[in-house]
């Protein structure tokens, strides 16, 4: 077989593959060659690829200048590499691609790259509906499976970060833990069907007081649920807990069983302090859920107050 023979052979071989073969000569930054698939995967004729800049400017402009010095000061270096990017086509469209990239060189100089383009944009997609379909899971993982609230998982995690900003801030920080009146007995004479049913009416209410985009609202477990308020003082957290109050209250759900009224009720503990070295977040908790047994104990559906003082903390207190 002669050496003509064995040309024709392999470009005949290249040009059957799905991958598009192109050889630039990186002295000139021309291209020596590109495989006829360019024009069925981007409509641009092989003509059309005279040099490099052609290929520079056929890559999405948000990944143009990123990519382009990438691989440019890889092929000096005369390392091989791979760069994926949206590869502008001719009627304007773009599609997702990978260039892998051998650099060919002589005397420790790189003189030829050649490599492969391949097409990716099913993968991509593919990546991408993975990626959206992750960020749902996760959401999903911060959210009450039965309420539609934040759990506590989330609330765990926010608390953490509000306190670590008002520690920086020197800001106030609130937090109402309220808990649904008599609710096992609710559960007992009405069944754990319209037991669910008057969790979700008290959890949609409550999370309407959290106007801001600041403020929190969780689920903390069973029928208890908790309101973070960064950035709030006493008087205004007093002022929320009571609006939380009242909120369910005018739902007038019938609780024929509960010894506070006739109609579902909650109790709350409301706890405000300025974060400091001295205290964790955990502190703030265990302050507004002493008052929450507090207004328990005066008479249920009613608040209670209460404002930590700074003590010293270990280290692993101070994380909660």
């Amino acid at each position: 077989m002669g050496a003509s023979t064995d040309e024709d052979f392999y470009k005949t071989l290249l040009e059957s593959t799905r991958a598009i073969p192109w050889k630039i000569n990186w002295a000139t930054k021309e291209f020596e060659y590109i495989g006829p698939q360019i024009e069925q995967l981007l409509g641009w004729t092989q003509e059309s690829w005279a040099t490099a800049q052609d290929w520079i400017d056929r890559i999405h402009e948000d990944e143009r200048e990123r990519t382009a010095n990438y691989c440019i000061a890889l092929c000096e270096e005369g390392v091989d590499h791979e760069a994926d990017y949206r590869a502008l086509t001719a009627d304007g469209d773009y599609v997702w691609v990978r260039d892998v990239v051998h650099a060919i060189r002589e005397n420790g100089v790189t003189t030829h790259l050649v490599g492969f383009i391949f097409d990716i944009s099913e993968r991509k997609q593919l990546e991408d509906e993975l990626h959206v379909a992750n960020r749902k899971l996760e959401a999903l993982s911060f959210q009450d499976g039965l309420t539609g609230v934040a759990n506590r998982r989330l609330y765990d995690s926010t608390l953490q970060a509000e306190w670590d900003r008002g520690l920086r801030n020197g800001t106030p920080l609130s937090l109402v833990v309220m808990d649904i009146d008599f609710f096992k007995d609710y559960n007992d004479q009405c069944g754990h069907l319209e037991g669910d049913n008057c969790l979700i009416q008290v959890a949609q209410a409550l999370q309407g007081v959290a106007s801001r985009s600041t403020d929190f609202f969780a689920r903390y477990g069973g029928e208890e649920f908790a309101l973070l308020l960064p950035e709030t003082d006493r008087e205004a957290a007093r002022d929320l807990a009571e609006r939380c109050r009242r909120q369910v209250l005018d739902l007038q759900i019938p609780h024929p069983a509960s010894e506070a009224g006739r109609v579902v009720t909650i109790s709350a503990g409301v706890s405000s302090v300025v974060p400091s070295a001295e205290m964790g977040p955990s502190a703030l908790f265990s302050a507004a859920d002493k008052m929450l047994y507090q207004a328990k104990r005066n008479g249920r559906n009613r608040i209670a107050c209460g404002w930590p003082r700074p003590h010293r903390v270990t280290p692993s207190q101070a994380n909660g």
